[in-house]
């Protein structure tokens, strides 16, 4: 007859864990959040040029880790490079 394992130990790790995943996507999704917000604030095409590939990056790495969904990221990369490329004009 097999030992008894108790499972209330792997548990308690497994949730563990999932509390720092989730600290960490929260972190890392409201570091994007706030560049794109300080992008959009930007009135100068140089300045939002020079912001815009952080911005990628960071969304890229959001898709990648799958905190959002890469469709998400790529319509959002869509977007601002379209509002970065309308400033010029």
């Amino acid at each position: 007859m097999p030992a008894k394992v108790d499972k209330r130990a792997s548990v308690k790790k497994a949730h563990a864990r999932s509390l720092r995943k989730r600290d960490t996507n929260r972190y890392n999704h409201k570091k994007v959040r706030a560049l794109i917000r300080l992008l959009k604030s930007l009135k100068d095409h140089k300045e939002a040029v020079a912001v815009l590939p952080k911005v990628i990056s960071g969304l890229d790495k959001l898709a990648k880790r799958n905190t959002i969904h890469k469709n998400k990221a790529s319509n959002l990369k869509s977007k601002l490079t379209r509002f970065v490329n309308a400033m010029s004009s």
